[in-house]
């Protein structure tokens, strides 16, 4: 009973980080779809002859100085968390397997000599 408590709730800690996963890499489409490609698309427009003068060039400034390297920041943590999950994963998949591994061969051992 306590074996199939130990696997359930290993293939739920599987998949709460696969959807952990997937939610980061959403998160980071939508920081990047709405808040990093629109600043350097204003950037942009504005360096483009959109608006002159000492205000435009703050303006530019500001973003480019700013708010884009901020929101890169957050992209790159967001990707920093993924890239580390992932990992955990990996290891997580390894240790099944090499669990599972010998398991088998202590299995057939014991299978050979009885």
């Amino acid at each position: 009973m306590l074996g199939f408590i130990k696997k359930a709730l290993i293939r739920l800690a599987k998949r709460v980080l696969q959807s952990v996963l997937g939610q980061l890499t959403q998160q980071l489409n939508i920081v990047q779809e709405q808040a990093l490609n629109p600043m350097r698309t204003i950037v942009q427009a504005v360096t483009g002859g959109a608006w002159i003068g000492e205000g435009a060039n703050a303006f530019v400034e500001e973003v480019s100085s700013l708010m884009i390297p901020g929101v890169g920041r957050v992209c790159d943590n967001i990707t920093f968390v993924h890239t580390n999950l992932r990992r955990a994963h990996d290891v997580m998949e390894r240790a099944d397997e090499e669990v599972r591994n010998k398991v088998n061969g202590l299995a057939d051992i014991f299978g050979s000599i009885y």
